[in-house]
């Protein structure tokens, strides 16, 4: 467990395709936890209290009751978490998708969102504001 004064970032990476970012995050002076699974995100959460989380916004829902993989991470930083800010990465074609999530949890989730490709310079600038 890490110990919530520590600024620490969760880096959930599910699919990828992406250049690995961990060098810039530290850069930024967050010790840095990786997860692979919304699933595994969420049991890291209810142990650690991160400064902020990076994440992919896929649109996809596997069930016809949620709009993403990250409907339950939401729910989750606007209870438990709020404090925590969400950097997302999103494809800009599922950009009106995030939208509507993001309406629902505005005012309780401190979000930003970048566009692939991720530039770097645009990612640090997230990190640090």
């Amino acid at each position: 467990m890490i110990m919530s004064s520590a600024k620490t970032l969760l880096a959930i990476i599910e699919i990828g395709g992406y250049p690995d970012f961990s060098a810039l995050y530290q850069q930024a002076g967050y010790q840095v936890l990786k997860t692979n699974t919304m699933r595994k995100a969420l049991s890291i959460l209810n142990k650690n209290h991160p400064t902020v989380i990076v994440a992919e916004f896929i649109f996809g829902p596997t069930h016809s009751f949620v709009v993403s993989n990250i409907d339950s991470l939401l729910a989750m930083l606007a209870s438990k978490h709020p404090e925590t800010k969400l950097i997302l990465f999103v494809d800009k074609t599922e950009v009106h998708h995030l939208e509507k999530l993001h309406q629902r949890y505005a005012d309780m989730v401190k979000v930003d969102w970048l566009f692939y490709p991720i530039e770097s310079e645009a990612l640090f600038k997230c990190l640090i504001s």
